[in-house]
């Protein structure tokens, strides 16, 4: 196990920066996901950790150990491609023992080290199958076998699960995590997965642009995004946007083009400041009937545009003013009749709870 340490580091791809001034630690043990859309650098940060791309700046360290100018093979990490990188003609042993091969280790350790990463993965039983005759899920087992058979200080994870259905994603993380907790091997794991980055993380760093959004725990992330960038891409989210008419008694009062609210004030704020308000689906809760004022809730009137059955949820869909939410709502919380009124009863009012709604300035939201 090992520390990891980013100190300033810069990457540019021609003139197009790729990681912009990222300065973070991954603790010792940790399972630390990279999480953001197509393009935001979070694999070339994976790469520069392994050491195939190099930083132009900064340092990266493993400890107390400079590990910038090393080259992969003396990195000791091991690492899963999102498309596995097996040899098709090689068996299931042999492409577990290639990494122990490469370093030169006695034939003794290979068949022992190999053996030892295949029973932590359950496929031992095929261990002299061709990868070729694997399943996906076998062959992303086998890739994983691989990389900590090498008994890596550093685990590094590319999306090894983007390319498995969804009933197996969700099965394999399971277990990939129980593993990762049984090694306490460092980890790092790139996605542009939510879910998966949640279920899986002690901490996540959510990236866009090349830069840091925000690192922190999945609870914290989800419930107290830094930005709406994290609010709006962590999860489902509502936004509406409106200017400040008035500010008394520690309470601001925002105005859309066909709502208004009280809200308590977040921090200092001017009349005229255009915000973003922001909450998520599930904390909007719908009214059939009027409902009396109420200084600590959060009230706003909307139409109903389309209610669709989730499983364990109904989702409404509504419109406030020109703008679209949605609403998640627990399917034991609306009976037939209600629904048929839902359905049928254009005009609603939404309460939120003031503690759920998050207030951004508006140039803190860049696509």
């Amino acid at each position: 196990m090992a520390r990891v340490r980013f100190e300033n580091i810069k990457k540019f791809f021609g003139n197009t920066p790729a990681v912009r001034d990222l300065s973070l630690e991954i603790r010792e043990g940790e399972f630390f996901s990279i999480l953001g859309p197509s393009g935001c650098g979070k694999t070339t940060t994976l790469r520069i950790v392994a050491g195939f791309e190099p930083p132009d700046s900064g340092r990266i360290f493993f400890d107390s150990d400079d590990v910038t100018s090393l080259p992969p093979e003396r990195r000791n990490t091991g690492m899963v491609f999102q498309n596995y990188a097996l040899f098709p003609h090689l068996s299931v042993f042999e492409n577990v023992a290639f990494g122990l091969r490469a370093r030169k280790r006695p034939q003794s350790e290979i068949t022992a080290q190999v053996a030892s990463a295949l029973d932590l993965v359950d496929m031992r039983a095929l261990q002299k199958r061709p990868v070729t005759q694997l399943s996906g899920g076998q062959q992303q087992r086998v890739a994983l076998a691989r990389a900590i058979a090498v008994q890596p200080k550093i685990l590094l994870l590319d999306e090894p699960l983007s390319n498995l259905d969804a009933q197996l994603r969700r099965t394999t993380r399971s277990e990939l995590k129980n593993l990762q907790r049984r090694l306490g091997i460092t980890t790092i794991y790139v996605t542009h997965d939510q879910e998966e980055a949640l279920a899986l993380s002690d901490r996540i760093l959510v990236m866009h642009h090349g830069e840091a959004q925000q690192i922190d725990t999945p609870e914290e992330i989800y419930h107290q995004p830094a930005n709406l960038f994290v609010m709006s891409f962590i999860g489902a989210s509502n936004t509406l946007t409106g200017k400040i008419i008035q500010i008394a008694n520690n309470h601001i009062t925002i105005a859309g083009e066909s709502w208004q609210l009280v809200l308590p004030s977040q921090s200092a704020h001017t009349v005229g400041t255009t915000l973003h308000i922001a909450f998520r689906p599930e904390h909007g809760r719908l009214h059939l009937n009027n409902l009396p004022e109420h200084d600590g809730i959060v009230n706003l009137t909307g139409e109903i545009k389309s209610v669709e059955f989730g499983g364990s949820h109904w989702l409404v869909q509504c419109e406030i003013g020109p703008q679209r939410c949605f609403m998640r709502m627990p399917a034991e919380e609306i009976g037939k009749a209600a629904l048929h009124h839902l359905a049928n009863n254009r005009r609603v009012q939404i309460t939120i709870q003031p503690e759920h709604v998050r207030i951004f300035p508006a140039e803190h939201f860049t696509k």
